[in-house]
């Protein structure tokens, strides 16, 4: 498949543009700075220099590609945020992201989130003690996963919305579990890989598409 990968240059984003390769798919990724890109330069990789907070900058980007791909996280640093940048990074990413694939006639989207803003599926003592303590701590962060999900949702697009708890770099294992629509029971981690290995597993799943996926290990 052709895709295009946006945070290609974090800690997860290297994960997706690493094993995408591997599995044969041709990589489009897009930073904001080149040498930050961890990922040594190969066939089937191509990278773009762009501002994912402008919708016109990257429209070129993800017209004919057969799916996009955002592992934008939250960030303070400014250089991480970009120029064009209004509001939480997370949202301002999704809003950009979402219209240039409109405008590009794009359709396949598969959005990372986070598990912490939500509480479904979470047993007594992570809903009611822990995740308040947490959600105090993330106020921001978590205010900002849960309204890109609601601008994701509200588009026309064939988006999956995959929910992680604490991100671990510990090797890829492919053995983790997955809940439609609630968190994982006592899913406290996941490592980027293995949620790497997800977003290229559920890629060409129609039986994904509208849903929020949770996973962890």
């Amino acid at each position: 498949m052709k895709l295009t990968v946006f945070g290609a240059s974090g800690g997860t984003g290297t994960q997706v543009v690493s094993q995408a390769l591997a599995a044969g798919h041709e990589v489009l990724a897009v930073v904001r700075d080149p040498a930050r890109l961890a990922v040594p330069a190969r066939a089937g990789l191509d990278v773009a220099v762009a501002d994912v907070m402008d919708p016109g900058s990257i429209r070129d980007l993800v017209a004919g590609r057969e799916a996009v791909i955002s592992a934008v996280g939250p960030s303070r640093r400014k250089e991480e945020r970009g120029a064009s940048a209004q509001g939480p990074v997370c949202t301002a990413s999704a809003r950009s992201i979402t219209a240039a694939m409109a405008a590009a006639g794009s359709q396949r989207l598969v959005m990372v989130s986070a598990s912490g803003p939500f509480t479904d599926g979470d047993g007594p003592l992570l809903r009611y003690l822990a995740k308040p303590i947490v959600n105090r701590v993330l106020k921001d962060a978590f205010t900002d996963f849960r309204t890109m999900e609601q601008v994701v949702r509200a588009t026309g697009l064939d988006w999956t919305i995959l929910r992680p708890p604490r991100l671990t770099d510990k090797p890829l294992t492919g053995r983790y579990r997955t809940s439609r629509g609630t968190n994982v029971r006592r899913g406290l981690t996941v490592s980027r890989a293995d949620l790497a290995h997800l977003v290229l597993e559920v890629l060409d799943d129609p039986g994904t598409y509208r849903a929020a996926i949770a996973i962890a290990n």
